[in-house]
């Protein structure tokens, strides 16, 4: 065999290496907890594939920590871990041993959060924090701009931490409408040293980069299956638990989760009522069973606190079902009658804990408030 001969050979066992590394993550598919209708393999087999579009660009395409670059890990059509319909998220990977600058101006977004991670979704399931900065922490001009030092040293002015294993920056923006609300303008950039730009590309550099694109795949969708099986245990109310669960997963130390799973029949409604706490913003999202949230695109599959509609004495009624059953404020189930669900209080006073229960929707209304 020519030499020639062999690095094919090579090259040609890093795709099939990779395929069928990538074939493992459907094993998430046939758990035994897993549903099995259509409407839930259907979306299983397309998380898996967009958990593949989402991995290979954070594993190839901007795998570089020299050269940071910021893209969405979730979007309207890519949905990971109960993404939220009211934020915009973007990534870039990085390297705890670098120095980065991070530069933006605010516009009209209203929460703005900066989080260093060391992301081990490919091994263990957590993204740990190793850093955060909050839009309310940051000095900012009056024009709206701002600068944030990244790097392991304290900085003066604005600094975001980071450890020996940070490997990603996630930005959130959430905002009370994303149709009228303008959006941050955000670039980071490597400073202090560096090569002027990126070393070519090597075989064994795109085998190590496929192997952790497929290592992704199988770690998250086998994280949120576990997730799953844990709150179908306690069906139809918010699962309580230690949030150091959620915040060992990527989030924000500064938001309460409750997640949950509905199970309901035709003509059922899942209703939650709650009096908000004095909070900076909350909201409530419906997710199919792979924890992506349902099509908000398209469906009122979620609410936050600048939409609802509040009762007389303060409190909100939330009323999932098919139909709007014309009272409280309706979330459309978009065709799912089970799933989980997640409510979130950001920065808030207290964590109340919303009342959950299930009604059949020709019940008089009197018997449901």
């Amino acid at each position: 065999m020519t030499e020639f001969q062999q690095n094919q050979t090579s090259l040609e066992r890093i795709w099939e290496d990779f395929c069928a590394q990538l074939a493992e993550a459907g094993s998430v598919l046939l758990r035994e907890s897993s549903p099995r209708t259509p409407l839930d393999q259907a979306e299983g087999v397309r998380y898996l594939s967009r958990l593949t579009r989402t991995a290979l660009n954070m594993h190839v395409d901007s795998a570089d920590p020299d050269f940071p670059r910021l893209f969405k890990l979730a979007d309207d059509k890519i949905k990971i871990g109960a993404d939220n319909p009211d934020n915009i998220y973007e990534q870039a990977v990085i390297g705890g041993d670098r120095t980065y600058r991070i530069r933006g101006r605010v516009n009209g977004v209203p929460y703005l959060s900066f989080g260093t991670k060391a992301n081990r979704y490919a091994t263990n399931g957590t993204m740990i924090s190793t850093g955060e900065v909050e839009l309310s922490n940051l000095v900012v001009t009056e024009d709206g701009d701002f600068e944030i030092i990244v790097s392991r040293q304290p900085s003066p002015g604005n600094w975001l931490p980071m450890a020996d294993d940070s490997t990603l920056l996630i930005v959130r923006q959430t905002f009370h409408d994303k149709k009228t609300q303008k959006p941050a303008e955000i670039a980071i950039e490597r400073i202090n040293g560096g090569p002027a730009k990126p070393a070519l590309l090597t075989p064994e550099v795109i085998a190590k980069q496929l192997t952790a694109a497929a290592s992704f795949v199988r770690g998250t969708a086998n994280t949120f299956a576990d997730w799953s099986e844990w709150f179908k245990t306690r069906p139809n109310r918010i699962y309580e638990t230690d949030q150091t669960i959620f915040q060992r997963a990527g989030g924000d130390p500064k938001i309460w989760y409750g997640h949950a799973y509905f199970e309901l029949q035709p003509g059922e409604a899942w209703v939650l009522r709650v009096h908000p706490p004095k909070c900076r913003m909350w909201n409530f999202q419906l997710d199919n069973w792979w924890m992506e949230s349902l099509d908000y695109v398209h469906h009122k599959i979620w609410l936050n606190g600048h939409q609802a509609h509040y009762e007389p004495d303060g409190s909100v009624v939330i009323v999932c079902s098919e139909e709007d059953p014309g009272f409280g404020n309706w979330v459309d189930l978009a065709g799912h009658l089970h799933g989980t669900a997640l409510w979130r209080w950001i920065e808030a006073e207290d964590h109340p804990v919303p009342a959950c229960e299930v009604i059949k929707l020709d019940q008089p209304r009197m018997m449901v408030e």
